[in-house]
């Protein structure tokens, strides 16, 4: 059967009501959590200044699979992205998996998240009870994702906005700290890239190690596809922002790993979760910006907040297009007067409810777990992208169709490198400490999948 370019209006259902600028920054929002403030000390730690090579080359993968998406994406703007357009080119066992390892792996990432937000705002208040601000803001996010699509993207768009104009800050008060230096401060020039050890102090295999923290840190550039459905101009909008949103995370990624590892030694760029220890709290110290610290905390806040709040939205577009083909019953895809999906809202909900209780109170034992889960379920879902996005051209070749308006340059062998590449990040996973469990949980999980699909298969043929 011809597969011809998808309207906007053969989609029921959702509202298409997003607008570009709106598009553009959830998909920032997704990508940007607490990683780059707190987390990229991690990866420093473990390559030194050479983590400025890392992020550089999942850059260049996480650009490719934007493109791939977009590929597709403009051809078939349809309700869960990427979902149903596995299952149309890959069947229906490659459909059900992606779209539920997705789920899962996005769960984990927004109990993660809501914990976290409720963590910083014991900076301010330490006597209170961590599962007040836990509940809080689970229910104001909730609330958001369940009013109409339009004030979600307007509250995401904000959201997302202090992420970026920090950042923004962040990398031009430390390239002036550098070449011109800051009141009552000297440049520091760049000799810290080579004056402790090197710039590749603990070796290139270092670096491949690193690379599997700096590939988490792209993991969201995804969600743009999820927003297909609901976007006023999915043919313009979804290109634009999986293309801004990769070249943004590079610039932000890549020039703020170089500002941090210029003006603080690498071997004292702190690893701990703790917004007084984070890079951009000691600049802007250094910068006079007064309560540095404070001010730090309100993003790290937002930023949580902002992943959370998409992360609900593409794991309930995500239920919305499993129960519209049959792999999740078939009263999530009721939908509100404003055409919320929030009975699918609900089942996320749920799976928030429960990553949220097991970060909060078994933190180092069953959250590891869930961590390395959400880790080989997005990395999954990637490689299936790619695979997607070869049979999507081959088979329109076949078919004598013309080729997408948007086109992955270099395909197919661009798509077959990429995917070599974040198959053996995968294969790394169990040689970096924080990481190892990714196998232990996501395989067994991924097996669980496949056989679930083969139930709800035989199940429907039964019935049908």
């Amino acid at each position: 059967m011809s597969q011809a370019v998808t309207e906007p209006d053969e989609q029921p259902g959702l509202r298409r009501d997003l607008s570009g600028r709106q598009v553009g920054m959830i998909a920032v929002g997704g990508a940007i959590g607490t990683g780059l403030f707190l987390g990229s000390g991690l990866a420093i730690s473990i390559a030194g200044p050479a983590v400025i090579i890392a992020y550089a080359v999942a850059a260049f993968a996480a650009l490719a699979l934007a493109y791939a998406l977009a590929e597709m994406i403009v051809v078939h703007p349809e309700a869960g992205g990427f979902g149903p357009i596995a299952q149309r080119y890959l069947g229906g066992l490659a459909g059900f998996v992606q779209r539920w390892m997705y789920f899962a792996a996005q769960v984990v990432n927004i109990g993660s998240e809501v914990v976290a937000a409720g963590l910083y705002m014991q900076f301010w208040y330490p006597q209170m009870p961590l599962w007040l601000p836990v509940v809080v803001f689970s229910a104001v996010m909730l609330a958001v994702n369940a009013s109409a699509v339009r004030y979600f993207g307007e509250f995401e768009y904000w959201f997302a906005m202090i992420k970026v104009v920090t950042i923004v800050v962040f990398i031009l008060l430390g390239l002036t700290y550098i070449v011109f230096g800051l009141p009552g401060q000297a440049p520091v020039g760049v000799g810290a890239l080579t004056e402790h050890d090197g710039f590749l102090p603990n070796g290139i295999g270092a670096v491949w190690l690193a690379l599997t923290v700096v590939t988490f840190s792209y993991l969201g550039t995804e969600a743009v596809a999820l927003t297909a459905s609901e976007s006023r101009d999915p043919a313009r909008d979804v290109p634009r922002a999986a293309r801004g949103t990769v070249l943004r995370l590079a610039l932000f990624y890549v020039v703020g790993m170089l500002v941090v590892v210029s003006i603080l030694p690498w071997n004292q760029v702190s690893t701990e979760d703790d917004v007084t220890q984070s890079p951009f709290v000691r600049l802007f110290a250094m910068a006079g910006i007064p309560a540095a610290a404070g001010v730090m905390n309100f993003v790290v806040l937002t930023a949580a907040l902002s992943a959370m709040n998409t992360n609900l939205y593409v794991t309930a577009r995500m239920t919305y297009s499993l129960a519209r083909d049959g792999y999740a019953p078939k009263w999530f895809t009721g939908l509100s007067a404003n055409g919320a999906p929030r009975r699918a809202l609900l089942l996320s909900a749920v799976g928030l409810a429960l990553a949220a209780a097991i970060s909060a109170f078994s933190p180092e034992t069953a959250f590891p777990m869930m961590l390395g889960l959400a880790l080989f379920g997005a990395l999954i879902v990637w490689l299936l992208i790619l695979a997607t996005q070869l049979a999507f051209r081959r088979q329109r070749a076949a078919e004598g169709l013309p080729p997408s308006p948007v086109r992955l340059p270099g395909s197919p062998v661009t798509t077959v490198l990429v995917m070599l590449f974040v198959a053996a990040v995968l294969l790394t996973t169990p040689f970096t400490e924080q990481f190892n469990t990714a196998w232990k949980a996501g395989l067994p999980f991924l097996l669980l999948l496949i056989g679930a699909y083969y139930v709800v298969r035989r199940r429907a043929a039964a019935r049908g």
